[in-house]
Order: C-alpha cells, then sequence, then structure tokens
C-alpha cells in the first residue's frame, strides 16, 4: 500500500465513528521501490494530499524525517520538495502490517501491500 493510497482511507463507515481518519499504520515490512519521478504529477496530486496525515504516516514506518511540517509555497516549481513528495507518495509502500480506526481501534490487514478494508455484517 503506497502511502498515498493510505492518504485516501478513512474508517468512518463503521458504526459509531464520525471521521476515522487518518487511520494508523502498524507496518510489520515496508519497502522502497524507486520509481520514475514526474514533477507535474506530484503537483496535482498534492492538492489531494492531507499533508500532516501524510507527514504523520511516513514517520510512522520510519522515513518522515525528511519532510517539511507543511507545504511551501510555490511547491509546484520546488523541484526539491517534489521529489521528497515524490518518494514518501509513491515509492514507500507498507507490503505487511495493519491500519487501525482511531476511534474503535479497529484493524484492517495490509498483506501483499493490499489494504483489506472489508466489515462485518454488524460494523455497518
Amino acid at each position: 500500500m503506497k502511502l498515498f493510497t493510505h492518504n485516501l482511507l478513512t474508517s468512518s463507515i463503521i458504526k459509531g465513528v464520525t471521521k476515522g481518519y487518518p487511520l494508523k499504520i502498524v507496518s510489520r515490512k515496508v519497502e522502497i521501490s524507486e520509481k520514475e519521478f514526474n514533477p507535474e504529477l506530484i503537483a496535482r496530486l498534492l492538492s489531494r494530499v492531507e499533508w500532516s496525515a501524510l507527514c504523520e504516516a511516513a514517520e510512522s514506518v520510519g522515513h518522515g524525517g525528511d519532510l517539511p511540517t507543511s507545504v511551501p509555497e510555490n511547491a509546484e516549481k520546488d523541484e526539491e520538495f517534489l521529489r521528497k513528495a515524490h518518494h514518501v507518495l509513491m515509492e514507500i509502500e507498507v507490503v505487511d502490517g495493519d491500519l487501525v480506526c482511531p476511534e474503535t481501534g479497529r484493524q484492517f490487514p495490509i498483506q501483499n501491500g493490499i489494504p483489506n478494508m472489508l466489515l462485518n455484517e454488524g460494523e455497518v
């Protein structure tokens, strides 16, 4: 599961959960795989990303130390920043672990990089 994907996921559909975001990551296996850098794509993705949640996720998997705490002004023209964002959004993958609802503690397994967000009948 890429950290970009994590940034989009929520457990708000669980009965009694109001926000369910951001999900906590408990990682058991994280891999880094180099991907082609596309600054235009990363600049477009930034508008869809909750930056503070991304920083928290990167930190939780041991790769957040290099990120600024906020998106700089004119980020789309800042190649150094875009490369850091690219690395965190596209190259870090949680292969094995769990996503944890911040309100209920419900765990969703991540296996082979795929988060299983299916709920039991009584949870909806």
